[in-house]
């Protein structure tokens, strides 16, 4: 049977560190404790970059995980609609390596426009011992 769990988070540097709480939360009460770690992970940097980049002053950004039995989809949805870009960081830079961790621990990932405004940044992940179509 299909879960889900979303929710709001004001644009907060302490968002950061509840959205992975809530995502761990999620997936442990879901039987899907094994994902937690990647997925953490990549909620850490999507909604990193929800906050610094994707969220208009005075507005939310929103973590939407979605579980069917065979894949977990993160989705962080942020106001504005500038898109992503990955990029390879320097070695001395302390940023810009987020998207290159989503595209490594995630199985695919994108963006896609939001109505009636801004994007959602996705990632889906395999849930253990199982096969996607």
């Amino acid at each position: 049977m299909p879960s889900t769990a979303k929710r709001l988070f004001e644009a907060r540097p302490e968002a950061i560190g509840e959205a992975r709480s809530f995502a761990t939360e999620a997936l442990t009460d879901w039987g899907l404790p094994d994902l937690a770690g990647d997925v953490r992970l990549c909620v850490s940097e999507l909604a990193t970059n929800a906050l610094l980049h994707g969220t208009a002053p005075g507005h939310c950004f929103l973590v939407r995980l979605d579980a069917d039995g065979e894949v977990v989809r993160l989705e962080v949805h942020g106001s504005r609609r500038r898109r992503p870009e990955v990029r390879q960081a320097a070695g001395t830079e302390a940023s810009g390596r987020g998207l290159v961790l989503v595209n490594a621990l995630a199985d695919d990932w994108g963006v896609q426009e939001r109505s009636p405004f801004g994007k959602i940044v996705w990632s889906r992940f395999k849930a253990p011992g199982r096969a996607t179509a």
